[in-house]
């Protein structure tokens, strides 16, 4: 008797710690925002004729330490979020915004940072007989980037109330043109409910160093994208890069290489410029292919990590934007070799092409 007592004992707590383990507690947000459209492009002046509001509702996940990247991040929660926007211009419309996000804590949890990723839907989109005025979507679907930064103050044990910052952007990387994108920064007030008591945090424990000797990658990018010159048509365009990385901790590793670029809409952009505005010094032979030379950093959480470049055009031909260029995006890890990325390139607030890449770390 004793024995099974000790069996059923023993099979209970495990099943409790088993459970403890799983214990996956949310949060649900509400919040209104109203703000402005950033002159970011004079380009953009005409649409702006009012002051944009909407709502954002999220769900986040919290964590407490079950895996080594929460500890390293003071616990950050994941999540979903929708966010609706009028934009007060009946040709922008409005806006749909579905991203996935992270939060991130401090001053003891009150102040939250939030950034986010995902597809957004205008209801009125650019078109040449019905809505020529729309310059800043081209297309229905864009990359939406959501940023927001609030202060949190609990009410009872289940309900909070924040309020703060929100940053909300909107373009398709050239993917259609036009695309002067919108820049929204509003105040946000919300409610927040939590389902229950998030567990005791697992310890971080001691800061381990970590490093890892220098590894080369070889990555193909491509995608579509489109000259701003309306009617030239989408082209494919291709990157092979090739760089080396250092991994400096846990968290960040730095890195530096070269690329070549082979972009189809730069010569469609060509010859059009030669023939259509010969008083511009393009000629019809001018090269459209491009070198440059980057350096990088990857900020890693879990398997993932948010890439930052900043790159030079060493072989530049044909003037497009400056020789200066930047990168932002994420890249995924498959295993230790292999991983994916989605990215945009931009031209200081020019975005060229959401990049869609593979690669292999040797």
């Amino acid at each position: 008797m004793m024995q099974k007592l000790l069996i059923a004992t023993i099979a209970l707590l495990t099943i409790l710690q088993v459970n403890a383990q799983e214990v996956q507690p949310y949060e649900l947000e509400a919040n209104y925002f109203y703000g402005s459209i950033l002159r970011h492009n004079k380009d953009v002046s005409s649409l702006i004729t009012g002051h944009p509001e909407g709502i954002i509702l999220s769900y986040n996940r919290k964590t407490y330490g079950l895996k080594e990247w929460e500890r390293l991040y003071n616990y950050p929660d994941w999540g979903f979020t929708f966010a609706y926007q009028d934009l007060k211009n009946e040709n922008l419309g409005d806006t749909y915004n579905a991203l996935t996000h992270y939060n991130f804590y401090f001053l003891n949890r009150k102040l939250m940072f939030r950034i986010g990723q995902g597809i957004g839907y205008t209801t009125n989109p650019f078109d040449l007989e019905t809505n020529v005025e729309n310059n800043a979507y081209g297309s229905r679907l864009f990359s939406a980037t959501l940023v927001m930064l609030n202060y949190k103050q609990a009410i009872t044990p289940t309900l909070s109330f924040q309020t703060g910052l929100t940053f909300l952007h909107g373009s398709n990387g050239n993917l259609r043109a036009p695309n002067t994108s919108t820049n929204t920064i509003a105040l946000n007030a919300g409610i927040i409910y939590k389902d229950h008591a998030v567990p005791d945090f697992i310890p971080k424990g001691k800061k381990v160093s970590y490093k890892e000797p220098i590894h080369y990658n070889i990555a193909l990018s491509a995608g579509l994208n489109e000259s701003d010159f309306i009617g030239l048509g989408r082209e494919p365009f291709a990157i092979i890069s090739a760089y080396a990385d250092k991994r400096l901790s846990k968290k960040s590793t730095v890195l530096a290489g070269a690329e070549a670029f082979f972009s189809k809409f730069l010569e469609n952009e060509i010859e059009f410029l030669s023939v259509a505005f010969p008083n511009r010094g393009v000629t019809a032979n001018q090269d459209w292919k491009r070198v440059g030379l980057f350096i990088g950093h990857e900020l890693h959480l879990n398997n993932t990590a948010l890439i930052t470049h900043a790159g030079y055009y060493l072989y530049y031909p044909y003037d497009f934007e400056g020789r200066f260029y930047q990168r932002v995006g994420l890249k995924r890890t498959f295993g230790k070799k292999y991983f994916g990325s989605v990215a945009v390139k931009t031209h200081g607030a020019k975005a060229e092409a959401i990049e869609f890449g593979l690669g292999i770390r040797l």
